[in-house]
């Protein structure tokens, strides 16, 4: 079993800021690559930022390049999604996500939050 634990979603004014975190727990071999994705009401959900654990490589959404920065802690197993300038339409429920291995066994996996809602509105 995989847990998440996500945190800091909640009403913001446009322009603002918000810092969403997210902890992993539970039967964790290893975890490849750590996310957030949202989705927006009548939309599909969409990538918002990925880091890989190793290395630190990051790719980011074009509408949130220079806004958003995504960061890890791996001796904790969380990583965060530090949110500026936000605008209305970033408003959306956000899913951490993560790619990993439960143990050196089993196959790499998807795995993704409950979700954590942001609202962007005056």
């Amino acid at each position: 079993q995989v847990q998440f634990v996500e945190s800091g979603g909640g009403l913001v004014q446009p322009g603002g800021s918000l810092r969403l975190s997210c902890a992993a727990s539970g039967s964790i071999s290893r975890i490849y690559v750590m996310g957030w994705y949202r989705q927006a009401p009548g939309k599909q959900r969409e990538l918002v930022a990925t880091i890989e654990s190793s290395g630190g490589r990051t790719n980011y959404a074009d509408s949130v390049k220079g806004r958003f920065t995504i960061s890890r802690d791996n001796a904790k197993n969380g990583w965060y999604l530090q949110m500026n300038s936000l605008k209305a339409e970033d408003t959306a429920v956000y899913y951490c996500y993560a790619n990993l291995a439960q143990s050196p066994w089993h196959p790499l996996g998807d795995y993704w939050g409950q979700g954590t809602q942001v609202t962007v509105s005056s």
